[in-house]
Parts: C-alpha cells; sequence; structure tokens
C-alpha cells in the first residue's frame, strides 16, 4: 500500500540513479521521491570479485522500491550493471517509456575495492576505473537523449568523492590497487563533470559532482574494512572530518543532490562540491 502522493519542489520529475539498491542510492532515490519525483532506479544486485565486502542484493532493490511507493511515487527499477552500456541504456528507455520524461541524472554507483586481498589484485584497479569511471560516462550518455529532449532541460550530478581531490591511501602499507583505482576514478569524473558541463550548457544541463566525505553505508561499515582501518589506522585517520559529530548519514548528501537538481541550484553548473565535513582540508 503506498502513500499519498508527495508534493514537492520536484513535483513530477523523473530522476535515473545508479546504485540505488541501498546506502546513499537508495537514500537518493527516496529524497527525490519525497520531493515529488518519480524514479529510475538501477543496481548490479551481484557481487564483483575483486570488492571484499557483500555488495547490494535484489532485496535491497526491493527495499528501494517498497520505501519510494511509499512516498505515493512511482518507479521503475531493475538490475543493471553501469560497466554494461546496452543493458543500462535498455533500463532508461524503459523508466522513460514509463514516465515520459528525464529531468536527472545522478550517476552514483560504486565501490570501493581497497581492502584484502582482493584489494591488492590488479583487477580490483580495472574494477574500480570501470565502474566508477567508464560506468559514470555510460550513464550520463545513455540518458542523454531522453534530456536533451526534455524542453525544460535538466540536471546531472556525478558521485565523486573526497578522495576525488586527494588520495584515500595514506601510506605504503595502504597503497592497494583498488585504492589507486578508487582514487583514479574519483578524479577522473570530475573531468567527465566538466566536459559535460561545459557542452551541455547550451541546452540547459546542467552538470556538477558531489564529493561526499565518510557516509554510514555498508561500502564503509563493513567487516572487511574495519579490518583494513585496524591493521593501517593511517587509513582511517585520513577520512576523518574536521568538523566534530557523529558520521555523515547518506540522507544528508542527498541534501546535496537535491540542491542541485532543483529550484535553488538552477546557476550552479561545473562545481565540484565537497560534502564532507572539512576532510578535504587537512
Amino acid at each position: 500500500m503506498t502513500g499519498q502522493p508527495a508534493h514537492g519542489i520536484l513535483q513530477d520529475r523523473v530522476v535515473f540513479v545508479t546504485g540505488a539498491a541501498r546506502g546513499q542510492g537508495r537514500a537518493h532515490a527516496v529524497r527525490f521521491a519525497e520531493e515529488g519525483a518519480h524514479v529510475i532506479a538501477v543496481d548490479l544486485c551481484d557481487q564483483i570479485d575483486s570488492v571484499a565486502y557483500p555488495m547490494a542484493t535484489r532485496d535491497d532493490l526491493d527495499e528501494t522500491v517498497r520505501l519510494v511507493q511509499k512516498t505515493g511515487r512511482r518507479i521503475v527499477a531493475e538490475p543493471a550493471d553501469v560497466r554494461d552500456r546496452d543493458r543500462l541504456a535498455a533500463a532508461v528507455d524503459a523508466g522513460v517509456a514509463e514516465f515520459g520524461r528525464l529531468d536527472f541524472v545522478i550517476a552514483n554507483a560504486g565501490i570501493l575495492p581497497a581492502a584484502g586481498e582482493q584489494g591488492r589484485d590488479i583487477t580490483a584497479f580495472t574494477d574500480a576505473v570501470a565502474v566508477m569511471l567508464n560506468g559514470v560516462y555510460y550513464t550520463i550518455d545513455v540518458a542523454l537523449p531522453a534530456l536533451l529532449r526534455n524542453p525544460d532541460g535538466g540536471a546531472i550530478v556525478i558521485t565523486s568523492s573526497a578522495a576525488g581531490f586527494t588520495s584515500v591511501s595514506t601510506e605504503f602499507a595502504t597503497m592497494t590497487h583498488g585504492a589507486a583505482g578508487y582514487t583514479a576514478a574519483k578524479h577522473g569524473v570530475i573531468g567527465v563533470m566538466r566536459h559535460f558541463a561545459r557542452s551541455l550548457a547550451e541546452k540547459n544541463i546542467r552538470v556538477n559532482s558531489v564529493h561526499p566525505g565518510g557516509v554510514a553505508t555498508p561500502m564503509v561499515l563493513n567487516e572487511a574494512m574495519a579490518e583494513f582501518v585496524s591493521e593501517t589506522p593511517s587509513f582511517g585517520e585520513g577520512q576523518r572530518p574536521l568538523l566534530p559529530g557523529p558520521m555523515m548519514e547518506p540522507a544528508d548528501v542527498s541534501d546535496a543532490m537535491v540542491y542541485l537538481c532543483g529550484p535553488a541550484g538552477r546557476f550552479l553548473t561545473g562545481v565540484a562540491l565537497p560534502v564532507d565535513a572539512g576532510q578535504t582540508l587537512k
């Protein structure tokens, strides 16, 4: 049973969210729905061998569906791998066929293959780049036809990281292939963002990136990462923010996403926005 239709600043708009099964992606999908948007959601819903922690499942994606529907908004959700451009395009096309438009893209899907023996395998580097650099480019590319048909233009936000400005590796002991791949990909999407921001401005499509610090999600709070931090305390210290208080929640990042896509952000494009409690100032 669903709730009453939402009435918010994004009423009857449509957002496409990758990595939507849990964590930040789920929070963004639900928050946009609370603001009145319908949702197109994808997630791999499977494991990548180079990732040492359990990744999201179809049950997780189903829970995102339930939470969006609870707001009174509609959602089209499908398993899709951002590394597979054709599958990603099919998911977007299905959502646009259902809702008739696309307004916002949240290129959020990500992995952190830095920990464990898996993180020391070269595939951890190539997987990180494939998901968080190539996958971001594919996400935007397959969404562009629908965005370009939208007479209102639109907005794209890429989830980068505080590691888009500095290395996630803090010393020789933390220098894994996965840490290198994560840092490279998160730096790389700033270039992708600036490319699209400049190229799409004349079409009234704004493009920005958000750079969270540590966020309380299963990607960060898991046994493999806890062991990695225990073995190399500098890694945990390097991710510590300057501002006191609890760890950021996914909803804190969702606030920035809504701001950049909504009316208040209408003059913002080409911005790399840190949401990191001062972490990158250190």
